[in-house]
C-alpha cells in the first residue's frame, strides 16, 4: 500500500496530498461528532464534513506539499540538528498561524459566520494547543520522514488534531 501511495505522490503530487488530507480532515470531523459528541448518524452534520474535508483538500493538502519543499530547499544548515530546529521554528512561526487564521476564515465563510469573529474567539486557544503538538511532531516528520511522505505523516497525526480543529470551529468544548 505505501508503494502504491508513493507512486502516487511521484507521478502526480499535488493532487495525492490533496485527496489525502481531504480523507483525513473529514475523516476527523467525523471523528469529533461520532466518537467525541457521539451525534449518531441521524445527528451527524454532513455539510460540518463536507467544510473540513473541502478544506483539506482544497487548501491544506497543496499548500502544505508546496510548504515542505520551501523548507527542505531553503532552510538547510551544515548541522541536520540546527537545520531540524530551524524547520520547525519556521514552521511554528510562520507557517501554523498563517493556515490556522486561514482555516478559522474559511471555515467562517462556508458557515456564513463573521471570519474576523471567528479568529478573534478561536485563534489564540488553537495556537496555543498547536505549539503543544506540532513542534514535536514536525521535529520527529522533518528529521526521519523522507519529503514526500511528510504531508502523510502530517494528515495521520491530524486525525486527533483536526477533530480538536472541528471541535473549536464548531464551538463545542
Amino acid at each position: 500500500m505505501l508503494r502504491w501511495y508513493q507512486a502516487k505522490l511521484a507521478k502526480r503530487p499535488i493532487l495525492t496530498a490533496s485527496v489525502t488530507s481531504a480523507v483525513l480532515f473529514g475523516s476527523g470531523d467525523v471523528l469529533a461528532q461520532q466518537a467525541v459528541d457521539r451525534k449518531g448518524l441521524e445527528k451527524h452534520d454532513y455539510a460540518r464534513t463536507g467544510r473540513m474535508a473541502l478544506y483539506g483538500g482544497a487548501v491544506f493538502g497543496p499548500v502544505a506539499t508546496g510548504w515542505y519543499r520551501v523548507l527542505q530547499n531553503h532552510i538547510v544548515f551544515k548541522s541536520t540538528a540546527v537545520t531540524t530546529v530551524a524547520r520547525v521554528a519556521a514552521d511554528q512561526f510562520a507557517f501554523a498561524p498563517v493556515q490556522l487564521t486561514c482555516f478559522l476564515s474559511a471555515m467562517a465563510v462556508m458557515e456564513g459566520s463573521d471570519p474576523v469573529e471567528k479568529w478573534k474567539r478561536s485563534f489564540v486557544p488553537s495556537y496555543k494547543a498547536n505549539c503543544l503538538v506540532w513542534p514535536f511532531v514536525q521535529a520527529v516528520n522533518f528529521t526521519f520522514v523522507p519529503l514526500e511522505l511528510r504531508v502523510l505523516v502530517v494528515n495521520v497525526v491530524s486525525l486527533g488534531w483536526n477533530c480538536f480543529l472541528s471541535l473549536l470551529n464548531s464551538g463545542e468544548e
